[in-house]
C-alpha cells in the first residue's frame, strides 16, 4: 500500500490475487463505480468504517493503483492481518488518540510520489454501517498538501459475519462520489474550522450512502460546503443524494 510494500514482487502478485478472488467468494462486490478513481496523480481517499473488509476490498480492487491507508498500529499485533496490512501492502501504522508525526509524514512521501492515501475520518470501526462523527485529523494532510479529496462510501459489509454464519455471500458495495479540495479561503485555520470541514467531508460521504447509513449525518439539510471546492466538471455530492 505504501512506499514501503512489495508491489510488484512474485509473492505480492500471488496473496493480491488470491485475496481477491478469497473476497469475491464471500462476497458480492458491487466494483462498477472504482472506475471514476483518477488513475494517476496524489489523491486521498476518504471512507467510512464499518469493519475490516474495507482495507483489502479497496486495496485488491484498485490495484495496480498505488494505494496506502492508516491502519491502526495495534492491528500490527494480529497474526493474520497484520503481515497482509503492514509487511506486504505497506499500510501506515497510526497511533490513535495522539499527533502522530511519523504517520503523517509516511502519507506525505506517498502523495508526493502520486499514490493513493486511504482515510477514514471516523477513526473507528462503527459495526453497524451508520456513520460516527468524522475526527479532523486528516484535514492537515489535505491542507498541507493540497491534494485533491474522493468520498467513497461502502455498504453491506455490516452483515458480513451474521451471514458468514449461516453460509451466504455478502452483498458489498462502493460508491464513488465527486472529488474536491479543502479550501480556507486564505483564513488562519483554527481546529473549530478544521472540525467544520471533517464535517462538510462527512456530510458528502453520507449523500452517497442509503438514508439508513448516514448516522448522525442523516439530516443532509444541515450539510454545508463552506471549505469545499469542486474542480471544473465536479458538483456537491449533496443534491444527487437519494432522500
Amino acid at each position: 500500500m505504501s512506499t514501503h510494500s512489495k508491489d510488484g514482487t512474485p509473492t505480492h502478485r500471488v496473496v493480491t490475487t488470491s485475496v481477491k478472488y478469497l473476497l469475491r467468494l464471500l462476497c458480492r462486490i458491487d466494483d462498477s463505480q472504482l472506475d471514476r478513481v483518477p488513475a494517476q496523480g496524489p489523491l486521498i481517499i476518504v471512507l467510512n468504517h464499518v469493519n475490516f473488509l474495507e482495507a483489502p476490498i479497496i486495496y485488491t480492487h484498485l490495484h495496480p493503483r498505488p494505494i496506502t491507508a492508516f491502519v491502526k498500529a495495534e492491528a500490527q499485533q494480529n497474526p493474520v492481518l497484520g503481515p497482509l496490512l503492514f509487511d506486504l501492502w505497506g499500510a501506515i501504522p497510526i497511533r490513535r488518540g495522539e499527533a502522530d508525526t511519523t504517520a503523517f509524514r509516511a502519507a506525505l512521501q506517498a502523495l508526493k510520489k502520486e499514490r493513493i492515501v486511504a482515510v477514514a475520518p471516523e477513526g473507528s470501526r462503527s459495526g453497524h454501517g451508520r456513520l460516527q462523527p468524522g475526527l479532523p485529523g486528516f484535514t492537515l494532510l489535505a491542507l498541507h498538501t493540497s491534494a485533491l479529496i474522493l468520498p467513497l462510501a461502502c455498504h453491506g459489509g455490516e452483515r458480513f459475519w451474521s451471514n458468514l454464519r449461516r453460509l451466504r455471500r455478502t452483498d458489498f458495495h462502493i460508491v464513488v462520489g465527486q472529488p474536491f479540495y479543502l479550501d480556507p479561503h486564505g483564513n488562519r485555520v483554527t481546529r473549530l474550522m478544521r472540525q467544520q470541514m471533517a464535517d462538510e467531508v462527512m456530510y458528502q460521504i453520507a449523500a452517497l450512502l442509503p438514508s439508513p447509513y448516514r448516522g448522525v449525518y442523516s439530516d443532509l439539510s444541515l450539510a454545508t460546503e463552506t471549505y469545499l471546492r469542486f474542480p471544473p466538471g465536479a458538483i456537491s455530492n449533496l443534491p444527487q443524494a437519494d432522500r
